[in-house]
């Protein structure tokens, strides 16, 4: 059974601030998990705010440069050395197979200590691990619509997220 929160968000702020939110949740939720990844899974459609987030979630954990889409990369990799901390962000809109994923190392990523980003994350079936957290941000007239989902944290952790 997953424990599960629903909220809305207004706007890009508020999207932001959400993802500021998440970096202190998951540095948290690093000491749950063994010599492994954090696994985060962005669902929702195109524009609906997925590397908005995901940008929100880096600049708070003090990473001052440019985060972007890794639509045509797969890939992004950031280094957070104020917490010496690695994030990799993916992207698999564009993948053709999930066969790629083998091609590119994609157990690696997921064998450190480290914050795995997944967007269309549906793209890679079967060789990504379960979502230790599954966050979808769906469009509504105004603002967003976000379901965060886990397995691993309870009703009242993901409740402090909102």
């Amino acid at each position: 059974m997953h424990n599960q929160v629903t909220f809305t968000l207004a706007d890009e702020e508020a999207t932001i601030n959400l993802g500021a939110k998440l970096a202190n949740f998951l540095l948290t939720a690093l000491n749950k998990v063994e010599q492994r990844a954090l696994s985060v899974n962005l669902e929702g459609d195109l524009g609906a705010g997925k590397t908005t987030l995901s940008r929100g979630l880096l600049h708070s954990l003090g990473y001052v440069g440019t985060v972007k889409s890794p639509t045509y990369t797969l890939v992004e990799s950031y280094q957070v050395p104020d917490h010496n901390l690695e994030v990799f962000h993916f992207d698999l809109y564009r993948l053709l197979d999930p066969e790629e994923l083998e091609f590119m190392g994609i157990r690696d990523y997921f064998a450190k200590k480290a914050i795995c980003l997944i967007e269309w994350p549906d793209r890679g079936f079967g060789l990504l691990p379960e979502p230790d957290l599954k966050i979808t941000i769906c469009h509504q007239s105004e603002g967003r619509l976000v379901t965060i989902s886990s397995q691993i944290f309870t009703k009242e952790e993901l409740d402090a997220l909102v």
